[in-house]
Parts: C-alpha cells; structure tokens; sequence
C-alpha cells in the first residue's frame, strides 16, 4: 500500500464514514477580501448514540465546476484557518440551534484552531457525543481566510438544512444572525465514526450519486438509501459530486485519492463526460479504464463495480455515445472491474426510446435527474442485485 493512500482515511482504519451525505468539493470560495465566517451544517448519522468522532479533510476541489472558469479538479484549496470547530446535538429539527450544553468541540494535536495548508490532508483529534436517537448531529466551524481563492465547498442545491453567518460564532448555541445557506455546503470531506465493520465501500460519481435534487434532509437518493439497506456493519462513503466527470477523477488528484480508501468501489460515471466535456466514447472509456487500474494498483485486493451510465435524455451524438459506452461495458468492461451494476436498466423506459429517463423518475418535467421515487427504485435493485 503506498504513502499517498496512507495519508488518507486508512490511516485511521477504526473510523468508518458517519454518514451517506456527500462532502466531496467542487467550487472554491474566492473572496475580494479577508473573512471570518461560520458554517453550521446539520447531518443525519447513520448511527446515533454514544459516539467517537473525528474528521479527516483534503483541502482541495474534487471535480471542475462547469466548464473550469471558477474551479478544476485537483486544484489545491489555497491557505486558511480553523479558528473553532464544534459537534453537538442538533436536535429532531435542523432550525440552526443546537441543544443547549451539548456543544463539544474538535482539536487539532491538542489546539482549538489549526492553519491549513494549500491541498494539505489532515485529521482533527477524536472526541465524543451522545446523540439521541432522531436527532441530527449539527457541525458547526468557524474558517478564516485571505483575500482570493482559499476553501473548497459544494456549491450544488443543499441537501441538507445548513445556516452561516459572519464572524465566528461557533460557540453559540443559539440561531442568532445566522442566514439559511444556499448553495453553501462547507464540510470536512470525511465525518468518521469509530465502528468496526465488514467492509468499506466508496461510491465515486456526479450529481446522480450525490443526490442532487432530491428533498433536503430526507436522504431520499439512493446512495443514502443503500447505506440503510446494507445497515451499519458496512461503511459507507458517498463522494459523489455535481458536474463531476471521469477525467477529473483521471487527473490523479483529491477525487481519486478519496476512492483509492474504499475496499470496494463503486463507480457511476459518464453523463457529465458525454454533455459538458464533449467527450467520446472511446475517451470516457480509456479515462473510467485509467481509473480503475489506479485503485486496482494502489488497493491490493480492492473490488471495483462498474456501473452502466444513467440516462439521461440525451439525443444526436451524445445518445450515439451514451449507447456505445453502455454495450462495452455490459458486454466487455474495462480491465479490473469485479462486476457490473446496471443503473441504466432501472430507470430507462422500455427500448427503443431507452436512452430516456422514466417520466416518473425525474426531478420535474425538465429535469432528468433522479428524484427520491427513483432513488428508491434504484436502492432495491441494488441491494437484490449486490446480495
């Protein structure tokens, strides 16, 4: 196993992702000016009770946004600051406050704040909560930085409830000045738990994966929903991120280092390839073959599940493409992959219009993402299929 799979979560091997919510970053906070901010984000664990905690984070973008003007993939997070970092008991209602008194916070080596470095990976100290059951974990930071680019977040629709507001107010239990976040997700990149467990699965893919579109804080996407069929003996770790394709996790940066910590991979990529990036068949092909190969090599022992691509209403030549990816990897996958998932077959129509998402499937009329029906659907032929 080499160094730069070591500087990541299998590290800390007793820890397993706490959650289904997907951290991964694909935008990059550039600010005109200095700022001191506070970020409260409430999360739905996958177990509650007495808990050990800790987190790991990569301070780097995951997948490009868009077309790259803003932000690529694998570029480093600049230089910034935790100056406080807090867990508590959020409560059955995610309205911004935590209950009063279960405010705990993390250290870094000891110390409340921590300078971090540009594409710096790190771990906070571990510390415990009691978390009754029905009640959300509230995570909540204070971050500072330069004028310029310095955090990488997730700019997608919030899929869970988070608030922010200016200064650091991280210690303060009540919802007072903060605003509802939009399109502000500001998270470590991984929310372990100490948990002893069969095996460690990574899903690594785009917005289909992520969740994006479906209810705020009903983990209705199917991500989260075969995390709660597989139950807790598994871990599992959603990196799925918005507008994310293969290539960039073929840059060999941040993205693909995160699915290098799985024991098993599951790969559901290609739709933003074949849109956005223009890309061939043949190129998604030879970038998803790459990437393969690379967690083959660096995991010794690791299984890769490749999934067909989605549909996703396209036509002309990118239906043409979507087709072609779709056969090779039914019928001859790349290299190294274990076995084969068809998400495609789940949420088409019947052939010959199969390169179309179910009506009842998209997230309104105009859009075909996966709405929570679809992710419903999606979780149980899964979890029959992976049994």
């Amino acid at each position: 196993m080499n160094n730069k799979v070591n500087t990541g979560v299998l590290s800390q091997p007793e820890f397993t992702s706490a959650t289904a919510l997907s951290a991964a970053a694909n935008h990059i906070m550039n600010s005109p000016e200095p700022f001191t901010h506070t970020y409260r984000t409430y999360i739905r664990l996958r177990e509650n009770g007495s808990l050990t905690l800790k987190f790991w984070h990569s301070n780097a973008v995951d997948s490009t946004w868009d077309m790259g003007a803003e932000s690529t993939a694998s570029e480093p997070g600049g230089e910034w600051s935790i100056e406080a970092a807090y867990m508590a008991d959020g409560g059955a209602d995610p309205d911004g406050t935590v209950v009063p008194g279960s405010q705990v916070p993390f250290t870094f080596a000891g110390e409340a704040s921590r300078l971090v470095k540009p594409g710096e990976k790190f771990w906070s100290d571990e510390a415990r909560l009691d978390l009754p059951e029905g009640h959300y974990l509230a995570f909540t930071w204070t971050l500072k930085a330069d004028a310029g680019k310095s955090v990488p977040f997730n700019v997608e629709g919030m899929l869970v409830s988070g608030y922010d507001a200016p200064g650091n107010l991280a210690a303060q239990e009540t919802a007072d000045a903060f605003s509802v976040s939009d399109k502000l997700q500001v998270l470590p990149s991984f929310l372990g738990y100490k948990k002893e467990v069969a095996k460690k699965l990574v899903f690594l893919g785009d917005s289909i994966t992520q969740g994006v579109r479906t209810a705020k804080d009903e983990y209705a996407f199917w991500t989260a929903r075969i995390a709660e069929g597989l139950g807790a003996e598994y871990g599992l770790w959603n990196i799925g991120s918005g507008w994310g394709r293969a290539y960039d996790v073929a840059t060999d940066g941040a993205w693909l280092h995160k699915a290098l910590q799985g024991d098993e991979v599951l790969i559901v990529l290609g739709v933003n390839d074949l849109d956005i990036g223009q890309r061939s068949a043949e190129e998604l092909l030879e970038d998803l073959t790459h990437i393969i190969a690379k967690i083959k090599s660096a995991r010794q022992g690791a299984s890769v599940i490749l999934s067909t691509v989605p549909p996703f209403n396209f036509e002309g030549d990118r239906e043409t493409a979507w087709r072609s990816v779709n056969e090779s990897i039914l019928t001859n996958p790349p290299a190294g992959v274990n076995r084969v998932f068809d998400i495609a077959a789940v949420l088409s129509v019947p052939a010959p219009a199969d390169h179309r998402i179910k009506p009842e499937y998209m997230s309104d009329e105009f859009d075909p993402h996966p709405n929570g029906h679809a992710g419903k659907a999606v979780a149980e032929a899964f979890l029959a299929w992976y049994a």
